[in-house]
């Protein structure tokens, strides 16, 4: 286990093992947009992706999972720094059920699983030609890209980066709570109010998660336009996330409330990168099985909140780069 220390207790230049010793700043943006099939039972559905660089350059690419569940690409598409600042790859895509991909409202949790999301991610590096790759989960794609590593032996994935995530929802639960508390009473009533009434939807009550998310979500405000458009897409069909978390952090009651990978996650043989951030869902006890249990594991913890890519920027993309191209 090795622990790099957070910019909060850290200032001047980054420690030298933290600097890859390949950068470059000169790299030509290339896009390639498409989508591919998805056949699941008797139905075909569409993934949708984004590359950018060439996937044929022999550079191992790096493949993204967004959040959500049931929130699009949009926020996490500052990736693509890491091809314009270290050459390699990014791969982006839609999940079912958000974004550009194929929407779908008339399944029940007996669809939306983990595993759906895992044959998703295999089918598409099958048709991109993927077989060697690196995989970046962020949050609930953190929670899917830890599942999906440790499922079963992946020979083909070289790194693991596991940010702002938790291997257990229960765990993630007890986080929220946490942060919850930190409120007046009378605010946890009224979110817990319209919860129980099922008014969700009511202005107060979004005005109140967005409180609490712009105190242990992301503290860039106004959030990105990125940020905005990904909520705005789970919101246009929030099935995937009601389905399979419920109405909010603090309510699950969705299928995953049980999800609990801890006891094997000494099969992630790949080195793996754990993130989290000071306040945010994935707390130091939520991420501490991954770094007690993961035999090559590194740490590294921002000094905000749930995404680093937005509010701690630099050290977080010198982070991932020198994971990825280690000296």
């Amino acid at each position: 286990m090795c622990f790099l220390p957070s910019t909060s207790s850290h200032a001047g230049p980054l420690p030298e093992m933290l600097v890859p010793t390949f950068i470059q700043h000169s790299h030509v943006m290339t896009e390639i947009t498409g989508a591919v099939d998805f056949q699941v039972g008797n139905e075909t559905y569409k993934t949708w992706y984004k590359v950018i660089g060439d996937l044929t350059s022999g550079i191992r690419p790096l493949v993204t999972l967004h959040g959500g569940p049931g929130m699009s690409h949009v926020y996490m598409q500052s990736h693509a720094e890491i091809f314009t600042t270290y050459a390699i790859p990014v791969i982006f895509y839609d999940q079912l059920g958000t974004g550009r991909s194929t929407h779908i409202t008339d399944k029940g949790a007996d669809f939306w699983t983990p595993e759906l999301f895992i044959n998703e991610l295999d089918n598409l590096l099958a048709s991109l030609g993927i077989k060697d790759f690196d995989l970046l989960g962020h949050s609930w794609g953190g929670m899917l890209a830890a599942d999906y590593a440790s499922a079963q032996h992946r020979p083909g994935l070289g790194r693991l980066i596991i940010a702002n995530a938790a291997p257990s929802l229960k765990l993630w639960e007890q986080s929220m709570h946490h942060w919850l508390n930190t409120f007046p009473e009378d605010f946890k009533e009224m979110l817990r109010r319209h919860e129980r009434d099922g008014t969700t939807s009511s202005e107060e009550y979004q005005r109140g998660m967005k409180e609490f998310y712009n105190k242990y979500t992301c503290r860039v405000i106004p959030w990105p336009a990125e940020l905005d458009q990904s909520f705005a897409d789970m919101d246009e069909n929030p099935t995937v996330y009601t389905t399979m978390f419920g109405t909010s952090e603090f309510n699950l009651t969705g299928s995953l409330i049980t999800w609990d990978i801890t006891d094997r996650l000494d099969r992630i043989s790949c080195p793996t990168l754990v993130c989290n951030g000071h306040e945010e869902g994935a707390q130091d006890f939520v991420v501490e099985p991954f770094i007690e249990r993961i035999p090559k594991v590194k740490w590294v913890k921002f000094k905000k909140t749930h995404i680093p890519f937005y509010e701690d920027k630099e050290y977080y993309f010198k982070a991932i780069g020198a994971f990825l191209i280690p000296v």
